[in-house]
C-alpha cells in the first residue's frame, strides 16, 4: 500500500493513518532490535512513493510525538534518527518535542543528545512492553 501526501485537505487523514503504520512497524523496531532507523530506511520500509518521502514521515512523526505527549508516552518518535546527524533525529523532532513541552533544552542543540539519549532508552523499554501485549 502506497499513501502519498498530496493535498491540504487530506494531509491531516493521511498523516494520521501513515501515523498507525510507523507506529506499528516502530513498535516491532523496538521489540525486535532495539535499534534506531533512518528516516530514509523507514520510508522505504513502508514503501512510501515520491515526492516528499520524507516529509510525509516527518508530519506523520509530528503527529505521534503530539498523541504520546497527550497519553504520556515515551516518543516513539525518538526511534528514528537522520544519517546525516551522527545519530540524532533531525530539529524537527526537538523544535515538534519543544513545543509539546517535551524538551525545554537549549534552541542552539546543545541538549538535544543527552535529551534524544534519554527519550530513547524510555521509548524502547515502553514500546518493546507494549508490543509484546499486542
Amino acid at each position: 500500500m502506497r499513501l502519498v501526501v498530496s493535498t491540504a485537505s487530506d494531509g491531516a487523514c493521511t498523516a494520521n493513518l501513515l501515523a498507525s503504520r510507523i507506529r506499528s512497524y516502530l513498535c516491532r523496531i523496538a521489540a525486535d532490535q532495539a535499534v534506531p532507523i533512518t528516516y530514509q530506511a523507514l520510508a522505504k520500509a513502508l514503501d512510501l512513493s515520491p515526492p516528499n518521502t520524507i516529509h510525509q514521515l516527518t508530519v506523520a512523526l509530528e503527529y505521534l510525538i503530539e498523541a504520546d505527549t497527550a497519553a504520556a508516552r515515551p516518543l516513539i518518535a525518538a526511534l528514528v534518527i537522520s544519517k546525516a546527524r551522527h545519530g540524532l533525529p533531525a530539529p524537527g523532532f526537538f523544535d515538534c518535542a519543544r513545543r509539546v513541552g517535551r524538551f525545554d533544552g537549549d534552541p542552539s542543540g546543545s541538549e538535544d543528545p543527552a535529551f534524544y539519549a534519554a527519550e530513547f532508552k524510555k521509548a524502547v523499554e515502553f514500546w518493546r512492553a507494549a508490543a509484546e501485549d499486542l
